[in-house]
């Protein structure tokens, strides 16, 4: 089964779907037959709306007066698709004329004029020239041209008045169009299976402002939301399809437009999907004919031809009387598609081009007559290229205008998703996946990987457990990505993939080891990788501007496809030939990670991919797909150098040296993905201390991969480290199952970060004894999900949760179920700054009695009042509880609370440190305390107090007692 995408089939491959008879037009044999091809319309009429249409028809249909059909209602309509929508028109109209009918006053209801006139006219030929009823005898006829007419394009107002027959030419040439290039076939589509090319196709980001290099090397090397920002930047000079022959704002309207884009951007899915809106009016209206010609059949076209003989063969439809049609070339359009496959020369002398389109010769000779204005000269042009073929293509242009793909938007992938998949459920999920994988998601920006990883997700939601069983490293789904596209090649370019992907990774480690993304092209020529036809859609084309020349530049796709090529560089077996070129970079991986260790920002990912292709599954699959031996000789290299780079000089300095300090440690043993291995790597180690870190949903996927399979971890500590929720804000379009961050938490915990991470911990089975999440942004969501593993962590003594001010008091609340639960040997709980209230204290207080372990509370910073002492009292008076110390500094107190604590005191609690520091305490409830204190000492070894606004009398006689310490 092939993996090319419509992207690459379009391009002269994609098979057009002919229904019926497109190009006589000949009636139905039957009125069964006519009844299934109405049927047959009105279902196409829907899918070619887009979202928004289809809703707002379906409104119409439910809520405007629509002659000849009762309203259906909404509730039916809401969740419809195209065929539940059918079908119900079908029952409420009473058959499939009158359904029409209502189709098409509903399309004009909503001002989609054009879309109604197709339907009415495919209507008239499906089931005869009968008017509709209710139908206006005078509606506009499609041949005829707004404003104006020609010779080849004559109205067929004759024909509609029943005078003589007048063929509309025109109008029969748009209807061949719409045929043709309205439908569009997976090349690993199924026999039958076709989608509608509106349907399908997704905007485009397109600018007409070219980069230097500093800014192309940027693109290549930026992930996540600094390459979102990067093509935003971009798009500020982007330029709309319909847009491109327009005057700009000197007032010049170009003639020529070179659409610029590199393998798999979309050049000719844009340029097919130009075809069909010209020919649904929706664009390109001052052009009478628009032509659709690619370089690629023009290759196998042999002998003489004339333009006319060309525009034949090229072109759908019959009987279009062409020498008519060409004599007006003002008002055509060429599309020629595909330009850098040409295989013949257009430096032709001008003296040897044709300038009449009847007169036959070569045609190469044609083709180059059109490009340089001999023949045809004043029709219009709009040509698709790679930028390799650039230089040569402005060679023979005049005055033109370039406008570069650069790819989907951030919006414009989730309208993909949402496009391909059809069900709004799968979209979402499909793309909640793919923004889980910041390099994926980067990627997707290119048409032909976007469409790769949607076909391989559908085929994953099919599959039991969906996409449970998807890749889960980066280094795999990049494997099946190089699979994907090796599957397309055939023949001899099947034959050479070995040698060719040697020598790609060859480029790829020198470009690393020399910190390039940018390769001359003589370095690629060097290594016979300058063909088109070697391992398409991997290496991309640059033109840029220097001095008073241009020069040619390569790169990967992507600096991470880069990087993945680098680390293959490694594990390729010699297989006893000469397999580097003479200026080849050394293969002992050690120089490399000493690199890693010197500048680490820029091997990162090459690392990860060594890890990752060591999996055994990874291997096979890739010598399988290659012909490759695949080696894993670096594998002890590679797991005693993890070890050593946690031994830095801060680390040895603070003999610290069994702590994991470094995430990308676990990004590592994430690639890998094998328990025995990961084990392995993590024994030497008994900590894991992470700070400041943003982590998002993969961050979060792998640090709980390493905690499941962490057999010494003792301590784990994340400070000021923030855990991503949400999906990255794009206000231009919808968002797929947006909930809120709280809402999503409660009702997928599972799927909510804090839980991933307790999860972690409750299955490793670890003996964890310190666990420290301060100021993490943890919400009141986060509360049951460690309590959870206070229950099942029989060895943890420490939970700090300082900081996050979100916990609250529905945190505390979950939390304190956890430790009433069992909490085992905690000793010390740390809520500073939590933003808590009186209504935790009530929690707590619950509590401490069943917590008989617990020494120490720590509450500072949280607005608890007097009331929550007087709360906290209960607690504390119970003999079961064992509290020493109690942390209250700045939590709102005044003097009122000082008479539970005084009772407190008198109870004989077990407190042995109580911090009332930063409060507001008046001389008389201090004075209280100390005499209280006096009278009953019982174990209380420390009493914080504040000293401002006390007088010299209190001071004196607080500090006369041992135990009052004021600050």
């Amino acid at each position: 089964m092939s993996w090319v995408s419509p992207w690459l089939c379009s391009r002269g491959q994609a098979v057009p779907m002919h229904t019926g008879s497109s190009r006589s037009g000949a009636p139905s044999s039957g009125p069964r037959q006519g009844q299934g091809k109405a049927g047959d319309l009105l279902l196409r009429a829907l899918e070619d709306l887009s979202q928004l249409d289809f809703k707002r028809f379906r409104d119409a249909l439910a809520h405007a007066e629509l002659r000849g059909c009762s309203p259906i209602p909404w509730g039916r309509l809401e969740n419809a698709d195209c065929v539940v929508t059918k079908n119900l028109m079908l029952e409420s109209c009473g058959g499939v004329e009158a359904a029409l009918h209502v189709a098409i006053t509903a399309l004009e209801h909503i001002q989609l004029r054009n879309a109604a006139a197709l339907l009415r006219e495919s209507r008239e030929r499906a089931l005869g020239p009968a008017p509709l009823p209710g139908s206006s005898p005078s509606g506009r006829c499609w041949g005829g041209k707004r404003g104006g007419s020609s010779a080849a394009a004559a109205p067929c107002s004759a024909a509609a008045r029943g005078g003589g027959h007048v063929p509309d030419h025109r109008s029969g040439y748009k209807r061949a169009v719409r045929q043709t290039y309205g439908r569009m076939k997976d090349l690993n589509a199924r026999v039958g299976d076709s989608v509608s090319l509106s349907a399908r196709y997704a905007r485009l980001v397109l600018v007409t402002e070219h980069c230097d290099e500093q800014q192309r090397e940027r693109e290549i090397a930026a992930v996540g939301r600094g390459h979102a920002e990067l093509l935003k930047e971009r798009a500020s000079s982007s330029i709309a399809i319909a847009d491109l022959f327009k005057p700009d704002a000197e007032g010049w309207s170009p003639r020529e437009v070179v659409l610029l884009g590199a393998a798999g951007m979309g050049k000719t899915m844009t340029a097919r999907k130009i075809m069909l809106d010209w020919a649904c009016d929706r664009m390109f209206e001052e052009f009478d004919y628009v032509f659709y010609i690619h370089c690629r059949e023009g290759n196998l076209l042999a002998g003489e031809a004339s333009m006319a003989d060309l525009l034949e063969r090229c072109c759908p439809g019959s009987s279009l009387p062409l020498d008519a049609v060409l004599q007006q070339s003002e008002k055509l359009l060429f599309v020629i598609d595909g330009f850098d496959e040409l295989r013949f020369s257009v430096e032709q002398p001008w003296s040897e081009l044709c300038a009449e389109p009847g007169e036959r010769r070569p045609v190469d000779v044609v083709l180059t007559s059109l490009f340089r204005r001999r023949l045809l000269r004043h029709s219009s042009l709009l040509i698709t290229t790679r930028p390799a073929a650039l230089q040569s293509l402005r060679r023979l242009l005049e005055h033109e205008r370039c406008a570069e793909i650069l790819g989907f938007s951030e919006a414009d992938r989730r309208d993909y998703f949402q496009r391909f998949f059809g069900s709004a459920e799968q979209a979402a999920a499909a793309f909640r996946f793919v923004q889980g994988h910041e390099l994926l998601f980067t990627m997707c920006l290119v048409p032909i990987v976007c469409w790769i990883v949607c076909t391989v997700l559908r085929q994953q939601l099919g599959r039991a457990g969906g996409l449970e069983h998807s890749p889960r490293t980066t280094t795999g789904i990049y494997v099946l990505y190089l699979s994907a596209l090796l599957r397309s090649l055939r023949g001899q370019q099947r034959q050479d993939v070995p040698a060719v992907l040697r020598r790609l990774c060859c480029l790829a480690a020198s470009g690393i080891r020399r910190q390039r993304v940018l390769f001359e092209e003589k370095e690629v020529q060097g290594l016979a990788l300058g063909r088109q036809e070697a391992l398409p859609l991997l290496l991309n084309e640059h033109l840029f501007q220097k001095d008073i020349s241009c020069i040619s530049s390569y790169s990967f796709i992507h600096l991470s496809f880069q990087e993945f090529f680098a680390a293959l560089f490694y594990l390729l077996e010699d297989e006893g030939e000469e397999q580097e070129p003479p200026m080849g970079p050394s293969r002992d991986v050690k120089e490399l990670l000493e690199s890693y260790g010197n500048s680490r920002n820029y091997f990162i990912l090459t690392v990860r991919f060594l890890f990752g292709l060591l999996n055994e599954d990874r291997r096979r699959e890739l010598e399988q797909e290659t012909g490759c031996k695949i080696s894993a000789r670096i594998k002890q290299d590679l797991l005693e150098w993890l070890q050593d780079s946690q031994k830095t000089a801060l680390a040895l300095l603070l003999e610290e040296t069994g702590l994991v300090r470094d995430l990308e440690l676990c990004h590592c043993l994430y690639e890998l993905q094998d328990e025995r291995l990961v084990a392995a790597a993590l024994c030497p180690f008994t900590g894991l201390h992470l700070h400041g870190l943003n982590l998002n949903r993969f961050d979060q996927v792998v640090l709980a991969f390493s905690l499941r399979r962490f057999p010494g971890l003792q301590a784990l500590e994340l400070g000021h480290c923030c855990f991503l929720w949400d999906e990255p804000e794009d206000n231009t379009a919808p968002q797929l199952c947006k909930r809120p961050h709280r809402e999503a938490q409660e009702e997928e915990e599972t799927l909510s970060p804090i839980p991933m991470l307790c999860q972690a911990l409750e299955a490793s089975g670890c003996k964890l004894k310190t666990l420290r999440l301060d100021r993490c942004e943890l919400s009141s969501a986060c509360g049951a999900a460690l309590g959870s593993v206070l229950g099942a962590s029989p060895a943890l003594t420490e939970l700090s949760l300082a900081g996050n001010k979100d916990l609250r008091d529905e945190g505390v609340r979950l939390l304190c179920e956890g430790l009433r639960r069992g909490a085992g040997p905690l000793r010390e709980l740390r809520l500073w700054q939590c933003g808590l209230t009186e209504l935790s204290c009530e929690s707590l207080a619950a509590a401490l009695p069943d917590s008989p372990s617990l020494a120490e509370l720590h509450l500072g910073g949280n607005a608890v009042g007097d009331g929550g002492v007087r709360r906290l009292s209960r607690g504390l008076r119970d003999p079961r509880c064992r509290l020493r110390t109690l942390s209250l500094w700045q939590c709102g107190l005044s003097g009122a609370c000082c008479e539970d604590v005084c009772s407190t005191l008198r109870a004989g609690c077990a407190l042995e440190t109580l911090d009332l520091s930063e409060n507001n305490l008046d001389k008389g409830s201090v004075r209280a305390l100390c005499g209280a204190l006096r009278q009953h000492p019982g174990s209380l070894r420390s009493l914080w107090l504040p000293s401002s606004g006390l007088d010299e009398e209190t001071l004196q006689e607080a500090a006369a007692l041992e135990q009052v310490k004021l600050v």
